[in-house]
């Protein structure tokens, strides 16, 4: 008898196996997110409708999720989710995408769905650069960093989403790596599972662009970096700033209870009905 893996079911098998460069968190990124879908109770992926849009990260849904979905352009992801969930209520709707497409050149559109508190899951991945464009400078590259567009080093420091996200008053938003798989996959389920907007950034490696300039030899090696600096957020609350340089803060962030968009927009429907 031949085994799959279980997360075959839920992907098209004309495009494996994937073209994500060797070594790419992307692949486990897929994995943790199939494996909460199961755990779901989910065989398949009908109830879902997945919007990407430029970049290595937008690759995870189309092509390879057996599912429905708008591969859209570059930072418009989370604004063409927002159209889908408001005509498609009754569906999940995700949204994968990478750290220039989602807090780049998409920050705005991020930003005022967290502030309507859309009922759609977003998922970053952050590998700290534009990888599939040869390795620019993005807005979360770590201070000093080498890439294509600052090869002297990286001047800026690097915005961090999730609190842009708990500021702009979303119900849920937490921080894992790609090593933090066991977390990130029952964060992925809480998220689905959440009345409200849910950002989940996920620190992946990318050892073909950014990792090779980072002095990084592998990506076993970016694992055991993310391992070795990543900090829970409870033990962080009482770490100094400088304690805090250049480790990662993981954990929940950000989870309340408040209604969300398509809840409160059912209510006005209903009023305008009432007084007509």
């Amino acid at each position: 008898m031949i085994l799959k893996h279980f997360a075959r079911k839920y992907l098209r098998e004309e495009v494996l196996p994937s073209t994500f460069c060797p070594g790419c968190g992307l692949g486990i990124i897929i994995n943790c997110f199939l494996k909460a879908v199961e755990e779901l109770g989910y065989s398949n992926l009908n109830d879902f409708i997945f919007c990407s849009g430029i970049g290595c990260t937008a690759w995870i849904p189309s092509p390879h999720f057996k599912a429905d979905s708008i591969h859209t352009l570059h930072g418009r992801a989370v604004a063409v989710a927002f159209g889908v969930k408001m005509v498609r209520p009754e569906h999940h709707v995700v949204v994968f995408g990478g750290d220039g497409d989602i807090a780049g050149i998409g920050i705005g559109h991020l930003i005022h769905a967290a502030k309507r508190n859309l009922e759609i899951v977003v998922i970053m991945a952050n590998n700290f650069t534009y990888a599939m464009t040869g390795g620019q400078l993005s807005p979360t590259t770590p201070f000093e960093s080498l890439t294509l567009t600052s090869p002297y080093g990286n001047i800026e420091k690097p915005l961090d989403v999730v609190k842009v996200i708990d500021a702009a008053g979303a119900s849920f938003a937490a921080r894992w790596t790609t090593y933090h798989i066991i977390p990130l996959i029952r964060t992925i389920k809480t998220a689905i599972k959440k009345n409200g907007f849910s950002f989940i950034e996920v620190v992946s490696q990318c050892p073909t662009i950014y990792g090779r300039r980072a002095g990084f030899k592998s990506a076993y090696d970016m694992l055991k970096y993310f391992k070795e600096h990543s900090v829970p957020i409870e033990k962080a609350k009482n770490m100094s700033d400088e304690e805090l340089k250049d480790k990662f803060v993981v954990g929940i962030f950000v989870d309340r209870e408040k209604l969300g968009f398509t809840s409160l927009y059912k209510q006005v429907i209903n009023k305008a009905r009432v007084k007509l």
